[in-house]
C-alpha cells in the first residue's frame, strides 16, 4: 500500500524526474568524455612535446582543448541540474505521500491509532517518510550509472578488446560485491538507529506534555539519565553504520583502481589511447558507484517501508450507514447490569459513579473513539459499536475532559467544530462557554495565536474554549465531560445557566458527567455506574 501510494505521488513528478534522468545521463557521459580526452590529449602533448620541435607544432591542441571546455561544461550543468531536478521530484513527491499517510491514520479505527504513542505516529511521519527520498532518487541515478559504464566500456573497447574486458569484470565485480556486502553491514544498524529514534521521539513527546510539572519537581536528571540508553543506542549504530559506509566505499575504490590499473595494462594502439581508456574507466568506474550509495540506503528505506506500511494498512473506520435526520430523532439509551436508561431527544442525563467506574469510557464508546465500555449504549435499535465513528460523530458534539487544541488561533480552533462557522457564532458560543470576555482581552481577539495545545490559555480556558467548540458543532447531542473542572464557583454557575438556556433554545440532548454540583441542575435523569 505504502508501495502504491509512493508510486502515485512520483507519477505526478515525471517532468521533473524525466529532465533529471536525461541531465544525469549527459553528466555521466561528459564526465567520461572529459576524462577521456583529457589523458588523450595530456598524454599526446607529453609525446609531442618529448620528439621535437617540429612534432609539438604539429600538434593540435586547440580541438582537444574546446572539447574539454566543452565536456566541463555540460558535466557542471548537468550534475547541477540533475540534482535540483531529482530532489526537487523527491520533495514533491513525498509532499504528497505525507499528508496521504496522515489522512489514511485519520481514517483509521480511533483505537487502532490512539493505542500508537504519539512520538512513533511524528518519527513514521518525519523520519520514516523522509527516507523514502532515495527511492526516488534512484530512479535518476541507475540511468545516469548505466550511462558512465557503457559510454566509458565503449571508450575502452578503442583500446581493444581486453581493455573494455577488463572493464565490464571490474564493473561488474563492484556491483556484485556492493549488491552482497552492503546489506549485511548496514541493514542491522539502521534498524536500531530507527528503533532508537522512534523510542527517543516518543519518551520526548510524552516528557514535553508534563515539562511543567518536570521541571517544578526537578526532574531533569532523571529523566536525562532514563533516556540515556536510547541515546547510546542512538550513537553506537551510527557509528555502525558510518564504519559500514566506509568499508563499502573502501572496497569500491579498491576494486576501481584495480580496474583502472587492467584497463591499463591490457589496452593497446600506443600511450595516449591507453591513457584515454585508463582515465575513461575511472569516469566510469566513478559513475557505477552511485549504484553503491544507493545500496548503502536500501535498508534504510526498506525499514522505513516496513514501519509505514504498517500504518497505511491500518483498519479502515466503518463507513457511514444511517441517514442524520433518523438519528437524530431517535433516543440515546444507556444499559449497564440489568438497568435500562431512555434519554428522548433533547432531554438529558447525568452519568454518575466512583471514580474509576468508567465514567469517561463509556463516553469515548458513545463517541465511537473506543469500545471497550462493559455497558451497552444504543441510538434507536443500533448499538453505537455498530454505527461506528463516522456516523456517531455526525450526532454528538464533544467537549472531552482532556482539552485539545491545535497550534492556531482563537479561531483556527472554533473552526475545527465545522465548516462555514461565522464570527457572529463564535462570540455567540464564546458568550455562553462564558469565554467571549477572556477572548476580547486578547491583543488580537479571534486572531490570537495560542501556541501548542493552548499554552497561552489557562486549564480552565482551554476547558471552556473546548466546550464552545462543541457548541458550534451543531450536533443534536452534547456530550460534555467534567466541563467546569477548574473553573470557581461563580464562572461555574453563570457556565450552567447559559447552557441551560443554550440547550432549551436548540433543543439540544445532553450526555453530562460532572463531579461538581454546580452543573448537575442541568439534567433531570442520572444513570449510575
Amino acid at each position: 500500500m505504502i508501495e502504491q501510494l509512493l508510486q502515485d505521488a512520483s507519477r505526478r513528478q515525471r517532468r521533473a524526474t524525466g529532465v533529471a534522468i536525461l541531465l544525469a545521463v549527459l553528466a555521466a557521459v561528459a564526465g567520461v568524455g572529459l576524462l577521456a580526452v583529457s589523458g588523450w590529449f595530456l598524454t599526446g602533448a607529453a609525446i609531442a612535446g618529448a620528439s621535437g620541435v617540429a612534432a609539438a607544432r604539429g600538434f593540435n591542441y586547440l580541438l582537444p582543448s574546446a572539447g574539454i571546455r566543452a565536456f566541463a561544461i555540460v558535466r557542471t550543468l548537468g550534475r547541477y541540474g540533475e540534482r535540483l531536478f531529482s530532489h526537487r521530484a523527491a520533495f514533491f513527491a513525498l509532499a504528497d505521500v505525507r499528508p496521504a499517510l496522515f489522512a489514511r491514520l485519520a481514517a483509521a479505527e480511533p483505537e487502532a491509532v490512539f493505542s500508537r504513542p504519539s512520538g512513533q505516529v511524528a518519527a513514521q511521519l518525519g523520519s520514516d517518510v523522509d527516507a523514502l527520498e532515495d527511492s526516488v532518487v534512484r530512479r535518476v541515478t541507475l540511468p545516469g550509472a548505466l550511462a558512465g559504464g557503457v559510454t566509458a566500456l565503449v571508450a575502452c573497447l578503442f583500446a581493444g578488446l581486453w581493455s573494455g574486458v577488463a572493464l565490464g569484470v571490474g564493473l561488474a565485480g563492484m556491483r556484485l560485491v556492493s549488491r552482497t556486502l552492503t546489506p549485511k553491514l548496514i541493514a542491522g544498524p539502521v534498524h536500531r538507529r530507527a528503533d532508537a529514534v522512534t523510542r527517543l521521539k516518543s519518551a520526548y513527546a510524552e516528557y514535553a506534555a508534563c515539562a511543567v510539572e518536570i521541571s517544578a519537581y526537578g526532574l531533569v536528571p532523571q529523566i536525562v539519565e532514563a533516556m540515556a540508553p536510547d541515546v547510546e543506542e542512538l550513537e553506537a549504530s551510527r557509528l555502525a553504520i558510518v564504519n559500514a559506509e566506509a568499508t563499502t566505499q573502501g572496497l569500491q575504490l579498491i576494486l576501481a583502481a584495480l580496474t583502472v590499473a587492467g584497463v591499463l595494462v591490457l589496452a593497446k594502439g600506443g600511450a595516449a589511447l591507453a591513457a584515454a581508456a585508463a582515465l575513461a574507466g575511472a569516469a566510469g568506474a566513478e559513475a557505477w558507484s552511485g549504484l553503491t550509495r544507493t545500496d548503502v540506503q536500501r535498508p534504510r528505506v526498506d525499514d522505513a517501508m516496513t514501519r509505514l506500511e504498517d500504518m497505511a494498512s491500518l483498519p479502515a473506520r466503518a463507513p457511514q450507514h444511517a441517514e442524520l435526520e433518523q438519528l437524530s430523532a431517535e433516543p440515546v439509551t444507556l444499559e449497564a447490569d440489568g438497568r435500562e436508561c431512555v434519554v428522548q431527544p433533547g432531554e438529558r442525563v447525568l452519568i454518575t459513579g466512583a471514580s474509576g467506574a468508567g465514567k469517561s469510557r463509556i463516553l469515548g464508546t458513545i463517541l465511537g473513539l473506543r469500545s471497550d465500555a462493559p455497558q451497552r449504549v444504543f441510538v434507536g435499535e443500533a448499538e453505537v459499536r455498530e454505527l461506528g465513528l463516522e456516523t456517531l460523530r455526525r450526532v454528538f458534539g464533544n467537549a472531552p475532559q482532556d482539552a485539545s487544541l491545535i497550534a492556531g488561533t482563537v479561531a483556527d480552533n472554533l473552526r475545527l467544530a465545522r465548516q462555514g462557522v461565522t464570527e457572529a457564532q463564535m462570540w455567540e458560543a464564546l458568550k455562553v462557554a462564558c469565554l467571549a470576555d477572556t477572548v476580547r482581552a486578547l491583543p488580537h481577539g479571534l486572531d490570537q495565536w495560542l501556541g501548542a495545545d493552548g499554552a497561552r490559555l489557562s486549564g480552565g480556558q482551554r476547558k471552556r474554549l473546548s466546550v464552545a467548540r462543541a457548541l458550534l458543532s451543531g450536533r443534536p447531542w452534547l456530550v460534555l465531560d467534567e466541563p467546569s473542572e477548574g473553573l470557581d464557583s461563580v464562572t461555574e454557575q453563570e457556565l450552567a445557566k447559559n447552557l441551560d438556556r443554550w440547550l432549551e433554545d436548540t433543543r439540544t440532548g445532553l450526555i453530562l458527567v460532572s463531579h461538581r454540583q454546580g452543573l448537575h441542575s442541568l439534567t433531570g435523569a442520572s444513570f449510575t455506574l
